[in-house]
């Protein structure tokens, strides 16, 4: 049993929601990319990389540059193994993502930093705040022009409800974003060579004095940067890790997923701030995660994936957790076989 432990506390699994075209599908590849169950990224439109995203399987999904289903994929990072749900974001499918987001313990909701929350933004939130699981930000799409940071923390606070905590804080935007400061390491993060999204590329890290003398940024962000920080820190919430597993702190990060910058920093927070499956009710009571008796939640079933519907299943116990995967037939009967 201690080794099934030991799996399963590995183990993370997480939505991910946004309004459409704030770049979920986009955050999700390079989550892929940085995991390693990619060589090259693709992209949404599938332009720049003649490559298209991995969880836009559909054929209409790849002509339109949307996500209309959930598609679940998995892949490891520093030991973890890790399950995203990328729900799609336009409200013609919504019924799609509520369900699932009830097979996930956490979500991360992609913000537009050139537009702030968003329409079907607050009502995924919503769905989210009643089962008060923990909710990530990350502020995408630094790599274009963005408000003011201050006035998007403030949009996200008072249209959803919910107090922030940034956890890095962006240095310019648009042609003149450079990186990203974070807060607990007083240091600074640059990047480049990521050949246009498709690779990792390079980071630099040096701290706030170092970055203006040797070039990473002008002194005018510099400037900017260190009384940003200073009023920041005497006006935002305290990370507080309880109310954050509670859902009632929602820490943020910025960054740019087509371009890589920030999302490698937010993933390495994202599993040290994040919890391995919980207990989960239901209508016999509560379902132990570690208990020896197989549990499982059907939720979802598509029927146009192969010549027999498909079942998305959520298993709250992993007792046989090698390799195998449960598929759900007509007779409620469980059938394992190899992956």
């Amino acid at each position: 049993m201690s080794d099934i432990k030991k799996e399963i506390e590995k183990r993370r699994t997480f939505a991910i929601i946004s309004h459409p075209d704030a770049g979920k599908t986009t955050l999700t590849e390079k989550f892929l990319l940085y995991g390693g169950a990619i060589n090259l990224a693709g992209s949404v439109k599938g332009k720049a990389t003649a490559r298209h995203a991995v969880s836009d399987w559909m054929e209409i999904e790849k002509e339109r540059g949307i996500s209309v289903t959930s598609s679940v994929l998995q892949f490891n990072y520093d030991g973890y193994c890790i399950n995203i749900l990328d729900t799609p974001g336009h409200q013609d499918f919504s019924e799609d993502t509520y369900r699932t987001l009830m097979a996930a313990d956490s979500a991360v909701m992609v913000i537009d930093a050139s537009k702030g929350v968003e329409a079907q933004t607050r009502k995924l939130f919503k769905v989210c705040a009643m089962r008060h699981i923990p909710i990530f930000t990350f502020i995408n799409k630094l790599d274009r022009d963005a408000n003011d940071t201050f006035d998007l923390l403030d949009d996200i606070e008072k249209e959803l409800g919910i107090p922030t905590c940034p956890i890095n804080w962006p240095i310019g935007s648009g042609k003149e974003f450079r990186g990203v400061y974070d807060r607990r390491e007083d240091k600074i993060t640059t990047f480049s060579d990521t050949m246009k999204g498709t690779k990792e590329g390079t980071t630099k890290v040096v701290s706030i004095d170092e970055a203006a003398s040797t070039g990473e940024i002008s002194e005018e962000q510099q400037t900017q940067l260190v009384e940003e920080i200073e009023l920041l820190d005497g006006a935002s919430a305290e990370f507080d890790i309880d109310a954050v597993s509670k859902g009632e702190l929602s820490p943020v990060f910025f960054g740019s997923a087509l371009t890589n910058f920030g999302v490698e920093i937010f993933l390495k927070y994202f599993l040290e701030m994040t919890s391995s499956p919980l207990p989960r009710v239901s209508d016999v009571g509560v379902i132990d995660p570690f208990s020896e008796d197989f549990s499982a939640f059907v939720f979802k079933i598509q029927a146009n994936m192969n010549k027999a519907p498909c079942e998305f299943v959520r298993v709250s116990l992993t007792l046989i957790w090698k390799l195998l995967m449960y598929r759900v037939i007509r007779r409620c009967d469980f059938h394992s076989h190899s992956r």
